[in-house]
Protein backbone atom coordinates (compact mmCIF):
# COMPACT_ATOMS: atom_id res chain seq x y z
CA UNK A 1 0.00 0.00 0.00
CA UNK A 2 1.33 3.42 -1.01
CA UNK A 3 1.47 6.15 1.64
CA UNK A 4 0.98 9.76 0.52
CA UNK A 5 3.55 12.34 1.53
CA UNK A 6 0.84 14.86 2.32
CA UNK A 7 -1.71 14.96 5.11
CA UNK A 8 -4.94 13.11 4.29
CA UNK A 9 -7.00 15.89 5.84
CA UNK A 10 -5.94 18.21 3.02
CA UNK A 11 -7.88 16.32 0.34
CA UNK A 12 -11.38 17.92 0.10
CA UNK A 13 -10.20 20.55 -2.42
CA UNK A 14 -7.43 18.42 -3.84
CA UNK A 15 -5.43 20.01 -6.67
CA UNK A 16 -5.88 18.43 -10.11
CA UNK A 17 -3.40 15.83 -11.30
CA UNK A 18 -2.25 18.13 -14.08
CA UNK A 19 -1.96 21.89 -14.41
CA UNK A 20 -1.01 24.61 -16.88
CA UNK A 21 2.51 26.00 -16.83
CA UNK A 22 4.62 28.27 -19.01
CA UNK A 23 7.56 26.02 -19.87
CA UNK A 24 10.84 27.35 -21.22
CA UNK A 25 11.72 25.02 -24.10
CA UNK A 26 15.01 26.53 -25.26
CA UNK A 27 15.84 28.87 -28.14
CA UNK A 28 14.11 31.69 -26.23
CA UNK A 29 10.76 29.85 -26.55
CA UNK A 30 7.98 29.57 -23.96
CA UNK A 31 4.98 27.28 -24.38
CA UNK A 32 1.99 26.95 -22.10
CA UNK A 33 1.68 23.20 -21.57
CA UNK A 34 -0.09 20.69 -19.37
CA UNK A 35 2.32 19.24 -16.80
CA UNK A 36 1.96 17.11 -13.69
CA UNK A 37 0.94 19.05 -10.59
CA UNK A 38 3.76 18.84 -8.03
CA UNK A 39 3.20 16.76 -4.91
CA UNK A 40 4.58 18.10 -1.61
CA UNK A 41 6.95 15.84 0.26
CA UNK A 42 7.67 15.80 3.96
CA UNK A 43 8.11 19.33 5.31
CA UNK A 44 6.96 20.87 2.02
CA UNK A 45 3.90 22.82 0.91
CA UNK A 46 2.02 23.14 -2.37
CA UNK A 47 0.90 26.68 -3.26
CA UNK A 48 -1.86 27.61 -5.69
CA UNK A 49 -0.34 30.58 -7.51
CA UNK A 50 -2.57 33.64 -7.84
CA UNK A 51 0.03 36.23 -8.86
CA UNK A 52 3.63 36.19 -10.05
CA UNK A 53 5.48 39.33 -11.10
CA UNK A 54 7.49 39.36 -14.30
CA UNK A 55 11.13 40.02 -13.41
CA UNK A 56 13.89 40.92 -15.86
CA UNK A 57 16.19 38.37 -14.24
CA UNK A 58 13.98 35.58 -15.59
CA UNK A 59 13.51 37.36 -18.91
CA UNK A 60 17.28 37.51 -19.43
CA UNK A 61 17.55 33.78 -18.76
CA UNK A 62 14.90 33.12 -21.40
CA UNK A 63 16.08 35.64 -24.01
CA UNK A 64 19.74 34.63 -23.82
CA UNK A 65 19.16 30.93 -23.08
CA UNK A 66 21.35 31.09 -19.99
CA UNK A 67 20.16 27.79 -18.48
CA UNK A 68 19.27 24.49 -20.17
CA UNK A 69 15.57 23.67 -20.78
CA UNK A 70 13.02 22.64 -19.78
CA UNK A 71 12.31 24.98 -16.86
CA UNK A 72 9.40 26.88 -15.38
CA UNK A 73 10.45 30.34 -14.29
CA UNK A 74 8.77 32.98 -12.10
CA UNK A 75 9.83 33.84 -8.56
CA UNK A 76 7.79 36.84 -7.34
CA UNK A 77 5.07 34.48 -6.17
CA UNK A 78 1.93 34.92 -4.08
CA UNK A 79 -0.90 32.45 -3.61
CA UNK A 80 -2.79 30.10 -1.30
CA UNK A 81 -1.53 26.97 0.43
CA UNK A 82 -3.30 24.10 -1.32
CA UNK A 83 -1.73 21.15 0.47
CA UNK A 84 0.90 20.57 3.16
CA UNK A 85 3.37 17.73 3.51
CA UNK A 86 3.75 15.63 6.61
CA UNK A 87 5.30 17.44 9.53
CA UNK A 88 4.21 20.92 8.45
CA UNK A 89 2.37 22.66 11.29
CA UNK A 90 3.07 26.35 10.68
CA UNK A 91 0.92 26.52 7.52
CA UNK A 92 -2.39 24.98 6.56
CA UNK A 93 -4.50 24.83 3.40
CA UNK A 94 -6.19 28.16 2.81
CA UNK A 95 -3.33 30.29 4.17
CA UNK A 96 -2.46 33.20 1.88
CA UNK A 97 1.32 33.33 1.45
CA UNK A 98 4.27 34.72 -0.47
CA UNK A 99 7.31 32.52 -0.96
CA UNK A 100 10.98 33.30 -1.48
CA UNK A 101 12.75 30.92 -3.84
CA UNK A 102 16.19 31.31 -2.22
CA UNK A 103 17.08 30.93 1.47
CA UNK A 104 20.70 30.66 2.74
CA UNK A 105 22.08 28.07 5.14
CA UNK A 106 23.08 30.69 7.73
CA UNK A 107 26.27 28.83 8.68
CA UNK A 108 28.76 28.98 5.83
CA UNK A 109 31.68 31.38 5.20
CA UNK A 110 29.46 33.76 3.19
CA UNK A 111 26.45 33.63 5.50
CA UNK A 112 28.62 34.55 8.49
CA UNK A 113 29.58 37.67 6.51
CA UNK A 114 25.95 38.30 5.48
CA UNK A 115 26.79 37.72 1.81
CA UNK A 116 23.78 35.44 1.50
CA UNK A 117 23.53 35.48 -2.31
CA UNK A 118 26.96 33.79 -2.44
CA UNK A 119 25.92 30.92 -0.14
CA UNK A 120 25.88 27.52 -1.91
CA UNK A 121 22.52 26.66 -0.33
CA UNK A 122 21.10 30.05 -1.36
CA UNK A 123 22.08 29.31 -4.95
CA UNK A 124 19.88 26.20 -4.85
CA UNK A 125 16.38 27.16 -5.96
CA UNK A 126 13.89 25.77 -3.45
CA UNK A 127 10.59 26.38 -5.27
CA UNK A 128 9.51 24.44 -8.35
CA UNK A 129 6.58 23.70 -10.61
CA UNK A 130 8.42 20.80 -12.21
CA UNK A 131 11.65 20.02 -14.08
CA UNK A 132 14.86 21.63 -12.76
CA UNK A 133 13.78 24.02 -9.97
CA UNK A 134 13.60 27.57 -11.37
CA UNK A 135 11.00 29.38 -9.25
CA UNK A 136 7.90 27.98 -10.90
CA UNK A 137 5.62 30.97 -10.40
CA UNK A 138 4.49 30.95 -14.04
CA UNK A 139 2.34 27.91 -13.31
CA UNK A 140 -0.91 27.14 -11.51
CA UNK A 141 0.85 25.42 -8.58
CA UNK A 142 4.35 25.45 -7.07
CA UNK A 143 6.03 23.21 -4.51
CA UNK A 144 8.09 24.91 -1.81
CA UNK A 145 10.80 22.66 -0.40
CA UNK A 146 11.38 22.09 3.29
CA UNK A 147 14.18 24.62 3.89
CA UNK A 148 12.08 27.28 2.13
CA UNK A 149 9.01 26.39 4.21
CA UNK A 150 11.10 26.68 7.35
CA UNK A 151 12.37 30.21 6.75
CA UNK A 152 11.18 31.58 3.39
CA UNK A 153 7.38 31.93 3.59
CA UNK A 154 5.36 34.88 4.89
CA UNK A 155 1.60 34.97 5.46
CA UNK A 156 -0.38 37.63 3.58
CA UNK A 157 -3.04 39.61 5.48
CA UNK A 158 -6.54 39.19 4.07
CA UNK A 159 -6.66 42.87 3.14
CA UNK A 160 -3.67 42.70 0.77
CA UNK A 161 -4.28 41.73 -2.89
CA UNK A 162 -2.10 38.94 -4.25
CA UNK A 163 -0.62 41.15 -6.98
CA UNK A 164 0.57 43.62 -4.32
CA UNK A 165 1.88 40.85 -2.07
CA UNK A 166 3.99 39.58 -4.98
CA UNK A 167 6.20 42.66 -4.50
CA UNK A 168 7.71 41.39 -1.23
CA UNK A 169 10.65 39.70 -2.98
CA UNK A 170 11.59 42.64 -5.29
CA UNK A 171 11.11 45.12 -2.43
CA UNK A 172 13.53 43.00 -0.39
CA UNK A 173 16.17 43.11 -3.12
CA UNK A 174 15.93 46.92 -3.37
CA UNK A 175 15.84 47.38 0.40
CA UNK A 176 19.02 45.29 0.65
CA UNK A 177 20.81 47.69 -1.70
CA UNK A 178 19.49 50.76 0.14
CA UNK A 179 20.58 49.38 3.51
CA UNK A 180 24.02 48.63 2.10
CA UNK A 181 24.42 52.26 0.94
CA UNK A 182 22.80 53.72 4.09
CA UNK A 183 21.60 57.08 2.65
CA UNK A 184 21.04 59.89 5.13
CA UNK A 185 18.04 62.29 5.17
CA UNK A 186 19.98 65.22 3.70
CA UNK A 187 21.65 63.24 0.92
CA UNK A 188 21.08 64.07 -2.73
CA UNK A 189 20.56 60.70 -4.41
CA UNK A 190 20.23 59.95 -8.10
CA UNK A 191 18.25 56.96 -9.40
CA UNK A 192 18.92 56.10 -13.04
CA UNK A 193 15.93 54.40 -14.63
CA UNK A 194 12.32 54.53 -13.47
CA UNK A 195 11.11 51.13 -14.43
CA UNK A 196 9.59 48.99 -11.64
CA UNK A 197 12.93 48.56 -9.84
CA UNK A 198 13.92 52.21 -10.15
CA UNK A 199 10.52 53.28 -8.83
CA UNK A 200 10.92 50.96 -5.85
CA UNK A 201 14.22 52.68 -5.11
CA UNK A 202 12.48 56.05 -5.38
CA UNK A 203 9.85 54.95 -2.85
CA UNK A 204 12.39 53.55 -0.39
CA UNK A 205 14.66 56.58 -0.63
CA UNK A 206 11.66 58.83 -0.09
CA UNK A 207 11.04 57.05 3.20
CA UNK A 208 14.63 57.92 4.11
CA UNK A 209 13.95 61.63 3.52
CA UNK A 210 16.49 62.03 0.72
CA UNK A 211 16.39 64.63 -2.04
CA UNK A 212 16.00 62.47 -5.14
CA UNK A 213 16.90 63.04 -8.78
CA UNK A 214 15.38 60.41 -11.05
CA UNK A 215 16.02 59.92 -14.75
CA UNK A 216 14.20 58.11 -17.54
CA UNK A 217 13.42 58.70 -21.20
CA UNK A 218 9.75 57.64 -20.93
CA UNK A 219 7.59 60.61 -19.87
CA UNK A 220 4.88 58.49 -18.23
CA UNK A 221 7.50 56.92 -15.96
CA UNK A 222 8.83 60.32 -14.95
CA UNK A 223 5.33 61.42 -13.99
CA UNK A 224 4.86 58.26 -11.98
CA UNK A 225 8.22 58.89 -10.34
CA UNK A 226 6.93 62.22 -9.07
CA UNK A 227 3.85 60.51 -7.62
CA UNK A 228 5.92 57.78 -5.95
CA UNK A 229 7.99 60.38 -4.11
CA UNK A 230 5.21 62.89 -3.40
CA UNK A 231 4.50 61.58 0.11
CA UNK A 232 8.01 62.36 1.35
CA UNK A 233 7.64 66.14 1.39
CA UNK A 234 11.23 66.47 0.13
CA UNK A 235 12.42 67.90 -3.18
CA UNK A 236 12.24 65.51 -6.11
CA UNK A 237 13.44 66.11 -9.64
CA UNK A 238 12.29 63.77 -12.43
CA UNK A 239 14.40 64.41 -15.52
CA UNK A 240 14.71 63.18 -19.10
CA UNK A 241 18.44 62.85 -19.83
CA UNK A 242 17.77 63.47 -23.54
CA UNK A 243 16.32 66.92 -22.93
CA UNK A 244 17.02 68.02 -19.35
CA UNK A 245 20.27 69.18 -17.78
CA UNK A 246 20.81 66.35 -15.31
CA UNK A 247 24.38 67.28 -14.36
CA UNK A 248 23.45 70.94 -13.96
CA UNK A 249 20.51 70.14 -11.71
CA UNK A 250 22.64 67.97 -9.45
CA UNK A 251 25.35 70.60 -9.39
CA UNK A 252 22.87 73.28 -8.26
CA UNK A 253 21.47 71.02 -5.55
CA UNK A 254 24.88 70.19 -4.11
CA UNK A 255 26.86 73.44 -4.34
CA UNK A 256 28.75 71.93 -7.30
CA UNK A 257 29.88 68.83 -5.34
CA UNK A 258 27.88 66.17 -7.17
CA UNK A 259 25.39 63.60 -5.90
CA UNK A 260 26.09 61.77 -2.65
CA UNK A 261 24.87 58.48 -4.06
CA UNK A 262 23.72 56.96 -7.37
CA UNK A 263 21.56 53.85 -7.84
CA UNK A 264 21.97 52.39 -11.34
CA UNK A 265 18.61 50.69 -11.80
CA UNK A 266 18.80 49.93 -15.50
CA UNK A 267 21.43 48.35 -17.72
CA UNK A 268 21.51 50.95 -20.50
CA UNK A 269 24.97 51.53 -21.92
CA UNK A 270 26.94 54.40 -20.46
CA UNK A 271 24.95 54.88 -17.26
CA UNK A 272 27.69 53.76 -14.87
CA UNK A 273 30.08 56.20 -16.51
CA UNK A 274 27.47 58.94 -16.12
CA UNK A 275 26.99 57.99 -12.46
CA UNK A 276 30.69 58.62 -11.88
CA UNK A 277 30.59 61.95 -13.71
CA UNK A 278 27.67 63.38 -11.70
CA UNK A 279 28.73 62.07 -8.28
CA UNK A 280 30.96 63.80 -5.76
CA UNK A 281 34.28 62.58 -4.35
CA UNK A 282 33.51 59.92 -1.75
CA UNK A 283 30.15 59.06 -3.33
CA UNK A 284 28.63 55.58 -3.34
CA UNK A 285 27.55 54.14 -6.69
CA UNK A 286 25.29 51.09 -6.45
CA UNK A 287 25.23 48.76 -9.47
CA UNK A 288 21.91 46.93 -9.32
CA UNK A 289 21.01 46.05 -12.92
CA UNK A 290 24.44 45.05 -14.18
CA UNK A 291 23.87 41.28 -14.10
CA UNK A 292 25.32 40.27 -17.48
CA UNK A 293 28.86 38.91 -17.80
CA UNK A 294 28.96 40.47 -21.26
CA UNK A 295 28.44 44.01 -20.03
CA UNK A 296 31.57 46.15 -19.90
CA UNK A 297 32.17 49.40 -17.98
CA UNK A 298 34.96 51.79 -18.92
CA UNK A 299 36.21 54.00 -16.09
CA UNK A 300 39.50 55.59 -15.21
CA UNK A 301 41.16 54.16 -12.14
CA UNK A 302 41.55 57.68 -10.78
CA UNK A 303 37.80 58.29 -10.86
CA UNK A 304 37.49 55.63 -8.16
CA UNK A 305 40.85 55.73 -6.40
CA UNK A 306 41.83 59.41 -6.35
CA UNK A 307 38.26 60.60 -5.78
CA UNK A 308 37.56 57.91 -3.19
CA UNK A 309 34.29 56.75 -4.68
CA UNK A 310 32.84 53.38 -3.71
CA UNK A 311 31.60 51.23 -6.59
CA UNK A 312 29.18 48.75 -5.01
CA UNK A 313 27.09 45.77 -6.02
CA UNK A 314 23.98 44.18 -4.56
CA UNK A 315 22.26 41.06 -5.84
CA UNK A 316 19.08 39.24 -4.83
CA UNK A 317 17.33 39.25 -1.45
CA UNK A 318 18.45 39.18 2.19
CA UNK A 319 16.83 36.82 4.68
CA UNK A 320 17.60 39.41 7.37
CA UNK A 321 15.22 41.85 5.64
CA UNK A 322 12.44 39.38 4.91
CA UNK A 323 10.14 40.49 7.73
CA UNK A 324 10.86 44.18 7.14
CA UNK A 325 10.15 43.96 3.41
CA UNK A 326 6.89 42.10 4.12
CA UNK A 327 5.87 44.77 6.61
CA UNK A 328 6.59 47.53 4.09
CA UNK A 329 4.40 45.83 1.49
CA UNK A 330 1.60 44.60 3.74
CA UNK A 331 1.51 47.82 5.79
CA UNK A 332 0.82 49.98 2.75
CA UNK A 333 3.93 52.12 3.32
CA UNK A 334 4.77 51.98 -0.38
CA UNK A 335 2.26 52.96 -3.14
CA UNK A 336 2.86 49.71 -4.99
CA UNK A 337 -0.50 49.67 -6.75
CA UNK A 338 0.82 52.56 -8.88
CA UNK A 339 3.38 50.22 -10.42
CA UNK A 340 1.00 47.53 -11.67
CA UNK A 341 0.18 48.27 -15.30
CA UNK A 342 -1.01 44.87 -16.55
CA UNK A 343 -2.53 41.69 -15.15
CA UNK A 344 -2.14 38.91 -17.71
CA UNK A 345 -3.50 35.33 -17.73
CA UNK A 346 -1.00 32.50 -18.09
CA UNK A 347 -1.83 31.70 -21.71
CA UNK A 348 -0.93 35.28 -22.69
CA UNK A 349 2.48 35.11 -21.03
CA UNK A 350 4.40 35.81 -24.24
CA UNK A 351 2.50 39.10 -24.48
CA UNK A 352 3.40 39.77 -20.84
CA UNK A 353 7.08 39.24 -21.62
CA UNK A 354 6.94 41.57 -24.65
CA UNK A 355 5.33 44.26 -22.51
CA UNK A 356 8.11 43.96 -19.94
CA UNK A 357 11.06 43.77 -22.35
CA UNK A 358 9.94 46.29 -24.99
CA UNK A 359 7.77 48.91 -23.25
CA UNK A 360 8.53 51.42 -26.01
CA UNK A 361 6.62 49.21 -28.46
CA UNK A 362 3.40 49.81 -26.49
CA UNK A 363 3.27 53.61 -25.97
CA UNK A 364 -0.49 53.66 -25.48
CA UNK A 365 -0.32 50.93 -22.85
CA UNK A 366 2.41 52.49 -20.69
CA UNK A 367 3.79 49.07 -19.59
CA UNK A 368 5.41 48.95 -16.18
CA UNK A 369 5.03 46.07 -13.74
CA UNK A 370 3.37 43.11 -15.39
CA UNK A 371 1.72 40.48 -13.17
CA UNK A 372 0.93 36.99 -14.45
CA UNK A 373 -2.26 35.56 -12.90
CA UNK A 374 -2.24 31.76 -13.46
CA UNK A 375 -5.75 31.21 -12.06
CA UNK A 376 -7.34 33.59 -14.55
CA UNK A 377 -8.56 32.27 -17.89
CA UNK A 378 -8.05 34.25 -21.05
CA UNK A 379 -11.13 36.05 -22.33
Amino acid sequence: MLTANFEASDSPDAPPRSMRAAVYRGESRISVDSVDTPEPGEGEILIRVHACGVCHTDLKKIEYNLLPPPRIYGHETAGVVARVGRGVSRYKPGDRVIVFHHIPCGKCFYCLRKLYAQCPVYKRVGVTAGFEPAGGGFAEYVRAMDWIVERGVEKIPDSVPFEVAAFVEPVNTCLKAVEQCDPQPDDVVMVQGQGPIGLLFTMLLSLRGCTIVTTDTISSRLELSRRCAAHSGRAHFALDPDSDDVAGTISRLTENRGSDMVFVATAAKGLVEEAVRVSRPGAKIMLFAQTSDKERIELSGASICVYERSLMGSYSASVDLQKQSAELVFGGKLPLDLLISHRVPLDKIEFAFRLATHPGDFPGENPLKVIVCPQELSA
